[in-house]
């Protein structure tokens, strides 16, 4: 009877030690993808930054030629030009 109960003890402790490395593991593959995650997050908010003057300086781009082909008068282009550096 005890010599039973100390065979699984010795296992127990084996495993045990096992099952605290994947605990700890386990615990730091969270934080990495936490941390990936909140970077990514950033980035995103600073492509969405760059996407809005990227989308102005397109509008600026689209002015030039309008004005360069005669669709538009001077007057107009910067009347345009200024509402578009508003945005």
């Amino acid at each position: 009877m005890w010599g039973d109960y100390q065979l699984h003890g010795w296992s127990w402790m084996l495993f045990g030690g096992i099952h605290m490395l994947f605990f700890w593991l386990l615990l730091g593959v969270l934080i990495v993808a936490l941390v990936n995650w909140l970077r990514r997050s950033n980035d995103n908010d600073d492509d969405n930054d760059k996407q809005g003057s990227q989308g102005s300086r397109d509008a600026l781009d689209i002015l030039d030629q309008r004005l360069a082909r005669g669709e538009i008068d001077l007057d107009t282009y910067r009347k345009l030009k200024q509402e578009v550096r508003r945005r």
